[in-house]
């Protein structure tokens, strides 16, 4: 089986750069979107839909010919992943993973997983995201923000493709550093501090660490 990936309105560089990176691959094929074709995966970069995001997702969600949308962005912020997945999207990828690792990403998607995947260099010394002056990591910010989106330890290891004990490791860590003693009151901390985007749908559920 032949997965047909498409880039939405995107810069002509990454377009080529996909392209290329899937030209030798059997079991992917690059399309236009623009052409009347069935697409088992839409890539679309939130930095690339003009400040209308949340609508061109929704327009692609609803979309027949298309199978699963992933957001592909250089803007990647691992705190929001769980925003575009709760709002339907199957994946959040960074356009800096290499080609390897980004085709495993799509197998994985187009299989039925949702996948998170960040880039794999080093961030600069300037980056910020919630909770770094705390302390956190990117990595158990993104493990937090995900557990304040409501979901469970499974599910955050699904989708960051890292196993349950990792998974586990960074929660501990995570805990120590906003001193919080249960899951509740780390969600709570996350709420408050930019964590998870909608407080409003955050599960109550208690997960045992």
């Amino acid at each position: 089986m032949v997965v047909r990936v498409a880039l939405v309105r995107d810069d002509e560089l990454v377009v080529r750069g996909l392209a290329s990176m899937l030209r030798h691959r059997e079991d992917f094929e690059h399309v236009d979107v623009a052409k009347q074709l069935d697409i088992d995966i839409a890539l679309i970069d939130t930095l690339a839909s003009t400040g209308d995001s949340d609508r061109t997702l929704a327009r692609l969600l609803a979309d027949p010919r298309i199978g699963k949308v992933v957001v592909y962005t250089w803007n990647f912020q691992p705190w929001s992943a769980g925003q575009w997945i709760r709002q339907g999207a199957s994946g959040y990828l960074s356009k800096s993973l290499p080609s390897t690792t980004l085709v495993e990403a799509l197998r994985a998607i187009h299989a039925g997983r949702t996948i998170v995947a960040p880039s794999q260099r080093t961030p600069a010394t300037t980056s910020q995201w919630p909770g770094q002056e705390h302390g956190l990591t990117q990595r158990e910010a993104q493990v937090l923000s995900l557990i304040t989106s409501g979901l469970s330890n499974a599910e955050v290891a699904a989708r960051t493709c890292l196993s349950i004990n990792s998974i586990k490791a960074y929660i501990r860590t995570s805990y120590r550093k906003i001193d919080a003693e249960s899951r509740s009151q780390a969600v709570l901390w996350g709420v408050m501090h930019g964590l998870g985007s909608d407080p409003s749908r955050t599960s109550s559920r208690e997960v045992e660490v």
